[in-house]
């Protein structure tokens, strides 16, 4: 039930644009940031906020925003960043994640790696279908962001678009417990998804974001 109740929160659509702007950011948001970039005041941005933490959503600390410290660097202010906690709803109840992590500990207790990692290739492929392979960084995005896996893209030296991280592992809960295996599915998903064309996927963990970065070839 707190699920569904933290979810619930999200209804008002003024709450759900200020939890995806603050989620898509990364980073500390303050009140007022939120609040200009939903459209808000402050006063009602400050209420959304507050409630979005209190259901879970959000968390919440305080520091300076102007960067400075000791007398005259002024109060701190409230701050607001994504709650690491899952959430998800099933109604009638469901555990599809049990099965999951079964299915993944029988694949590597049985050695079945290749056999899941070109079902996984098979399966991306079949989501690209008839579309021709990726042709750059920016598509690569688009196909990204409508799988879940909040992409990113980051520029080279020069100014231009050089790779895409994931800032969300759909995979995350299993690939926890098992790494190697559930990482190297998720790679070989997105080699079929994104085809032999101008970008690549190859593994490149970094802490907080998928094990996956796309790149020119």
């Amino acid at each position: 039930m707190e699920d569904i109740e933290a979810i619930a929160v999200l209804q008002d659509p003024v709450r759900r644009r200020l939890y995806e702007y603050v989620a898509a950011q990364r980073r500390e948001v303050g009140r007022n940031e939120a609040a200009e970039a939903v459209g808000v005041g402050r006063t009602l941005a400050a209420h959304h906020l507050d409630r979005l933490a209190e259901a879970g959503l959000l968390e919440s600390g305080s520091r300076r925003l102007t960067g400075r410290s000791g007398p005259g660097a002024g109060r701190p202010a409230k701050v607001y960043t994504r709650a690491r906690v899952e959430r998800s709803v099933s109604l009638p109840a469901r555990d599809y994640r049990t099965a999951a992590e079964l299915l993944a500990e029988a694949a590597e207790r049985s050695g079945a790696d290749t056999a899941l990692h070109q079902a996984a290739r098979q399966r991306g492929e079949a989501l690209r279908g008839a579309a021709p392979p990726c042709a750059s960084l920016e598509h690569a995005a688009e196909l990204l962001a409508a799988r879940g896996y909040e992409p990113r893209v980051e520029d080279g030296a020069d100014g231009a678009a050089a790779a895409v991280r994931m800032h969300n592992c759909p995979f995350h809960a299993v690939a926890e417990s098992f790494p190697p295996l559930v990482c190297g599915m998720n790679l070989a998903l997105l080699e079929g998804l994104l085809g032999d064309g101008a970008v690549r996927a190859r593994m490149d963990a970094r802490p907080g974001m998928c094990c996956v970065v796309v790149e020119h070839r």
